[in-house]
């Protein structure tokens, strides 16, 4: 019987350690598969195992946790167990179920009782105490807490990503739900619709989705067009919103509406809404350009040359120090300078040793440019009418070195009094609406009018006469006129232009600018001149610079054309039988008025250079043709003398 019981208790001794090494190497595989991927991890999380065993066991026998390196040894030990394991794997799970009622009888009696024959992987893993063999149950306990924990944040995770996939599927099916409702065809809005937003404050995005829907309507109005609504409808309600998007007053946008496609006008809105880039204009008089861009450079201006069409501009982009304060700018360097006046100067094309007459000098950009052209030589007549802008003119004439140029103070439609055909060259940059430059003054987007056009117009055919009255067409070098606006009104450029054409003794001729836009021909129901298809005219969104016009005009002859008829006096009687010399012709020429022989006034007509009142046209007579029958009678007799003549010669 003892020796049984000892033979029993020997049993339940070595099957006690195979059963916790059983166990044991379960939990440090898990812990070899958390090293694996957190390996700073895996020490801390070995300590917490073994600190919760301990506290089961004694609460206070905290000296019983194995350091790291014990518990570094242990998994090296286990690693190499685990093979070994692999062979006794089917021996190991016959025994457990075997001795396991054993080892709960006999583990409190035998846990005392250990060898050196017993197995090494326990000995080695177990060196420890009781404790530690307890603390095998908590380890397990452990194990299934971090496996539940995983697992809830496995679930937390996929419900997220369920949540996540619901939302994109309502999003997608809101999204194809809201295309279905909406028609491709768009609708212009109600009165109703129109009243209540009138009542409202402007709603930005509405206005400028509507906007781009008019034009794309217009730019396919057969195919896009809501039926029964004419193209009217739409560009009076593409009028009403440009004008509340981007503050415009109804003359001014109808009147661009009018001049351009509604895509071209939207990109001409939109580029006047920001602003053109700063340039500068090298004085060719004190330096040059490629040094003065080296001096600029240093100071910390980035710029570059301004374009291939000129060689003294430069486009500043940003600048460390004001552009407009450097000591290059006070010694006169360069000038401060839209690109666009530099067109007007370059058109004009001033020679050494010219008379030039400037009209409107102020500021001085133009005039300087001018004098840097000439080299300083010849003269310059530099006229401004309004007297506190000639301060300007003054100062910048000195700062840039110009000597050459005379400054006088004259209303520029009395300036033919002064220098009546003496001029090589005149240079016209007439006062205008501004509506080129509206990024420069945004007043003028409500502020011009039908009226304010009209008049600027009126003052601008005065000053175009009174120019070319001043140029001399017998000039050698000249005889040219050179007529710009900061505008891109028709009735400030080309009818102007038209009108002098009519009034004076001058054509059109290129103006030598490689780009530009031509002038127009016709614009509605005006119908202008062929030669003005030389004029030019530049856009903020095409040319990047301010809207501008630049027309060239050559003198021809400097005396003035006899008027225009305008009114006949006298009926002349035409026979329907023309004579052989011609009178049908020049009854035609009557009836046109082109001949120069009849001119009329409105107190007479001019012939041969004489005038003569209605009065005395009365008392001459008129001239009567005979009628078919008389002239046929006349050529049978004719005919008869012809007939009889012959036979008298062929009988002598």
């Amino acid at each position: 019987m003892g020796a049984s019981k000892k033979k029993g208790g020997a049993k339940s001794q070595k099957s006690a350690p195979k059963k916790k090494e059983k166990n044991e190497l379960f939990v440090v595989k898990d812990a070899i598969t958390k090293e694996d991927d957190l390996s700073d991890h895996s020490d801390s999380l070995n300590e917490e195992v073994l600190e919760r065993a301990s506290k089961k066991k004694g609460g206070a026998k905290s000296q019983k946790s194995p350091p790291k390196k014990r518990q570094k040894n242990e998994i090296f030990v286990v690693k190499d167990a685990i093979a070994k394991e692999d062979d006794l794997s089917d021996h190991s799970d016959s025994m457990s179920e075997e001795e396991f009622d054993g080892d709960e009888q006999d583990f409190g009696s035998g846990s005392d009782i250990f060898s050196d024959g017993d197995d090494p992987l326990a000995n080695d893993f177990l060196q420890g105490s009781d404790d530690e063999e307890e603390g095998s149950g908590s380890d397990l306990d452990s194990d299934a807490d971090s496996d539940s924990e995983g697992s809830d944040i496995e679930k937390k995770s996929r419900a997220i990503d369920a949540e996540k996939a619901r939302e994109e599927e309502e999003a997608e099916e809101e999204m194809q739900l809201n295309i279905k409702e909406e028609s491709d065809e768009f609708r212009l809005p109600t009165k109703e619709e129109l009243e209540e937003e009138a009542h409202q404050p402007p709603d930005l995005s509405n206005l400028q989705r509507r906007i781009r829907e008019i034009i794309r309507v217009l730019s396919n109005f057969k195919a896009l067009r809501q039926e029964g609504t004419a193209r009217k409808d739409y560009v009076e309600q593409l009028k009403k919103d440009l004008s509340s998007y981007y503050g415009y007053n109804d003359f001014l946008i109808g009147a661009l509406v009018e001049m351009f496609p509604v895509v071209e006008l939207l990109e001409l809105i939109e580029a006047f809404e920001k602003p053109r880039p700063i340039c500068l204009r090298t004085n060719t008089l004190k330096t040059r350009r490629r040094d003065l861009a080296d001096i600029l450079i240093n100071r910390g201006v980035n710029l570059d040359p301004l374009s291939k069409w000129s060689k003294v501009g430069l486009v500043v982009y940003d600048s460390q120090v004001p552009i407009g304060a450097t000591p290059e700018y006070m010694a006169g360097f360069y000038m401060l300078q839209s690109a666009s006046s530099f067109l007007p100067v370059m058109a004009l094309a001033p020679q050494e040793k010219e008379r030039i007459v400037d009209v409107a000098a102020a500021p001085g950009g133009k005039t300087t440019y001018i004098a840097a052209l000439m080299k300083n030589s010849g003269i310059i007549f530099a006229n401004e009418m309004k007297a506190p802008r000639l301060k300007s003119l003054t100062a910048n004439l000195h700062r840039m070195g110009v000597t050459n140029t005379v400054v006088c103070n004259y209303d520029g439609r009395e300036l033919p009094k002064v220098f009546r055909n003496s001029a090589d060259r005149v240079l016209l940059d007439a006062p205008c609406s501004g509506t080129g430059v509206i990024s420069k003054d945004e007043s003028v987007k409500n502020t011009k009018s039908l009226d304010e056009i009209q008049k600027c117009a009126h003052l601008q055919k005065q000053l175009i006469l009174a120019a070319i009255d001043m140029v001399d067409a017998n000039s050698k070098s000249g005889g040219y006129l050179v007529y710009s606006t900061c505008s891109i009104m028709v009735a400030e450029n080309e009818a102007v232009i038209d009108y002098a054409l009519k009034k004076r003794n001058v054509k059109l001729v290129s103006c030598g600018l490689d780009f530009g836009r031509p002038g127009f021909i016709r614009f509605r129901e005006q119908r202008f001149h062929p030669s003005l298809e030389k004029t030019r005219r530049f856009y903020p969104h095409v040319h990047n610079m301010d809207g501008f016009f630049v027309a060239k005009l050559k003198k021809m002859s400097n005396s003035k054309p006899a008027p225009e008829i305008s009114e006949p006096t006298e009926t002349v009687e035409q026979g329907s039988m023309t004579n052989e010399s011609g009178s049908g012709e020049n009854a035609e020429e009557l009836m046109d008025g082109t001949t120069t022989e009849n001119k009329v006034l409105k107190n007479g007509f001019i012939k041969n250079g004489k005038k003569e009142t209605p009065a005395s046209s009365k008392n001459r007579k008129k001239r009567k043709f005979p009628s078919r029958e008389v002239i046929s009678k006349e050529r049978e007799e004719k005919r008869r003398a012809l007939r009889e003549q012959k036979v008298v010669r062929k009988r002598s």
